[in-house]
């Protein structure tokens, strides 16, 4: 389907003629990303999304959990709204936001804060490999700090309480 010149969607055709067998659905997720944005809570029971990549249903089961993790998974989603929408803003290859999410969840920070900072370290090309950062033994703790009011209290020139 196209408008003013843009694809806009493609369907699959399927050209399964049988009688015996029930009749199946093709469901593309990206194109009900429109209405979820809307509707942020479609995309818990929505059918189309049963299809998403794996990688993408396992951020959700985990953002699901939290609250307001249905219009962050939703604004994940939407950075690959450009197969649907070529003006969009923020395009991106769905490859690069599966592979986002994907290093997302290996790290343990399935949040959207972290999957964007992913994704444009990919697309900027910044390293996203974090040196070891181990210190050296010269820097350990020797003496445990302890808490002491009274030093306090005198640097502050005496005991004064408030009246």
């Amino acid at each position: 389907m196209t408008a003013e010149g843009h694809v806009v969607c493609e369907h699959r055709r399927i050209i399964e003629r049988s009688h015996r067998q029930p009749g199946r659905v093709i469901y593309d997720w990206q194109h009900c990303l429109a209405v979820v944005q809307r509707k942020p809570g479609a995309l818990r029971n929505g059918a189309p999304f049963v299809e998403m990549p794996e990688a993408f249903r396992q951020l959700q089961g985990q953002m699901l959990r939290k609250p307001g993790g249905d219009r962050e998974m939703v604004e994940i989603l939407s950075l690959v709204l450009h197969h649907v929408m070529p003006e969009a803003c923020f395009q991106h290859d769905e490859q690069a936001v599966l592979c986002a999410v994907d290093m997302a969840l290996e790290a343990g920070v399935p949040t959207k804060t972290h999957v964007l900072n992913l994704l444009h370290r990919l697309v900027d090309g910044t390293p996203i490999d974090q040196p070891d950062v181990t210190p050296p033994s010269s820097l350990a703790l020797k003496k445990e700090p302890e808490a002491n009011v009274a030093r306090y209290d005198g640097l502050r020139g005496g005991t004064r309480h408030a009246s």
